[in-house]
């Protein structure tokens, strides 16, 4: 929406993430909600990851890391959100934005506003928000945005407490009163945030309070705020884990954050952690043979499978446009499972049963290392030939999902940044949406209208399996270059239990964009009808190397 701005006074979340580099251990996590119980506090203070998160990480990498490199201990900025129901001129502080169509922009044969809003804040800068409008031909176009710069005020970066409101608020229904307010208070906390842990200066953000005119007060839009809040924390941390790189966050580091996770809300979380042992036991060889050229032994942890950072392998990423010095990236998967746990841990909703789980482990390079031609048998005794080790995310997933589908789960969605022909197919910000079930995809599909994040569903053609098929082997890793995200999702199905499977989604999410569909899960999760029983659901977050 354009805008004029005045200074004045039972679920599971799996997630597939290998990492390159110098991380040299990998780690498996099982994070399970066992229940929520009912809340709703109203504080409406905000406060970004990272003072205590930055001391945290921090203190997970006491070791030293390559280059010697940790994370700053920065104290985050707190906003603090109000809703208030008071006459706009009579506000007081640094800037008060106002939010406009093209409808509010009208004027009468006078040239003054016909919006009562404008008009009100027109007469109190005496006749400058009208001239400054026409002057710069500002019209309330959408993406249009005009400032009135006020003397003897602060500048706009040292701003600490704003105002929005809407000049045709009067006219929006209650219940898109409150989304509006959620939407702005969101915008305000994602779009202050700046990483600057790897930075040897930074400089904090001025903005102190935010203020919402006109939009309502009381409870309900307390909650709503709040709400945002509690997401927008597991956003900001779930960047914050996409940012760091692989010399830090290594796959130990990150099972370390999702037990802190389960520590902080010990009330709805408990954690397990299984280390290499433990995951032969379970047969995992296709997630163990994707850690294998780490130097140092796989360790299952808190959280789904994911490649943390991925070189790929043997097969490694070579040319112009191969990114491999973002493959950072590659476990955005985890990073947004782990972020809506967190968010989860805050708002605890009543009656929901979640598992969360993360095997996490590098894609490297050394002389115990899977190669193209090796044969690993995955936990279900499906044997499979590696055609492809930087198509090492599916194989990761492969044991998780069937660690996954033995936890009694009803419902699996998989979230994950494979691959990149899903990436060439739809470009890089729409998901894409697998699953053979239709209420399955109407469920997430719908949840996605309200976060407000883009999926598309995508055919599973069977008749593609072919190219999956191998000589020596129950099949391949990858098949050709056509219909990669189709034939990468028909491999996942290989791996699950077909009672299972039908519930099953997979949404592949560019890898750069971070933290994707965390809004998306928190209304699946919380909203999802319970049938009058408690549901044990499991979205599954794969981040694929490829």
């Amino acid at each position: 929406m354009p805008a004029i701005r005045l200074l004045s006074n039972s679920l599971t979340l799996l997630a597939s993430t290998s990492s390159s580099s110098y991380y040299k251990s990998s780690c498996t996590s099982v994070f399970t909600k066992l229940q929520f119980g009912s809340i709703w506090g109203f504080p409406l203070t905000y406060t970004p990851l990272y003072s205590g998160r930055a001391r945290r990480m921090a203190h997970s990498i006491a070791r030293a890391t390559l280059g010697l490199t940790q994370p700053n201990k920065i104290d985050p900025p707190k906003i603090s959100f109000a809703a208030k129901e008071i006459d706009v001129v009579q506000w007081k502080g640094d800037i008060l934005a106002v939010g406009v169509t093209e409808k509010d922009m009208a004027k009468d044969e006078n040239s003054k506003f016909k919006n009562s809003i404008l008009q009100k804040l027109d007469m109190q800068l005496g006749g400058l928000l009208s001239e400054a409008s026409s002057e710069e031909d500002f019209t309330g176009k959408a993406g249009q945005s005009t400032v009135l710069r006020l003397p003897g005020l602060a500048k706009s970066s040292q701003a600490s407490k704003v105002a929005i409101t809407l000049a045709s608020s009067e006219g929006i229904p209650a219940e898109l009163k409150l989304s509006t307010a959620s939407a702005i208070a969101t915008g305000a906390v994602l779009g202050t945030f700046d990483d600057t842990r790897f930075k040897s200066e930074s400089k904090l953000p001025a903005l102190k309070s935010v203020d919402i005119l006109g939009l309502g007060s009381g409870p309900e839009i307390e909650k709503k705020l709040k709400y945002a809040g509690d997401v927008c924390s597991g956003i900001i941390f779930g960047r914050e884990l996409v940012n760091a790189p692989a010399n830090v966050l290594t796959p130990g580091v990150l099972a370390g954050e999702a037990t802190k996770i389960a520590s902080e809300y010990s009330d709805v979380f408990s954690a397990k952690i299984l280390d290499v042992e433990q995951c032969k036991e379970l047969k995992m060889g296709s997630y163990l043979g994707v850690a294998a050229a780490s130097a140092n032994p796989p360790i299952s942890s808190i959280y789904v499978t994911s490649p943390l950072v991925d070189n790929g392998g043997y097969n490694i990423k070579t040319g112009p446009g191969c990114s491999i010095e973002l493959m950072k990236f590659d476990m955005g998967g985890s990073a947004a499972v782990l972020g809506a746990a967190k968010a989860l841990g805050q708002i605890k909703p009543a009656g929901v049963e979640v598992h969360f789980i993360v095997a996490a482990c590098e894609n490297m390079i050394s002389g115990t290392g899977m190669r193209p031609g090796d044969i690993i048998t995955a936990s279900n005794g499906k044997t499979i030939e590696v055609n492809n080790t930087d198509a090492e995310g599916r194989l990761t997933l492969a044991d998780a999902l069937v660690y996954a589908c033995n936890q009694g789960v009803e419902k699996i969605v998989d979230l994950a940044t494979l691959t990149g022909a899903c990436v060439v197919a739809l470009g890089p910000s729409i998901a894409g949406v697998f699953t053979p079930s239709d209420d399955l995809a109407k469920e997430v599909l719908g949840a996605s209208e309200v976060s407000g994040e883009k999926l598309w569903r995508m055919p599973l053609e069977e008749s593609y399996w072919e190219s999956m098929k191998s000589g020596v082997a129950d099949m391949v890793n990858t098949g050709g270059r056509q219909g990669g995200a189709i034939t990468a999702a028909l491999f996942l199905k290989q791996s699950k239990l077909e009672q299972v499977w039908r519930y099953f989604g997979l949404h592949y999410m560019p890898r750069w964009v971070h933290a994707i569909l965390i809004p998306l899960l928190m209304k699946w999760m919380i909203f999802h009808p319970a049938v009058g029983r408690k549901q044990k659901l499991l979205i599954k977050e794969i981040m694929e190397l490829s």
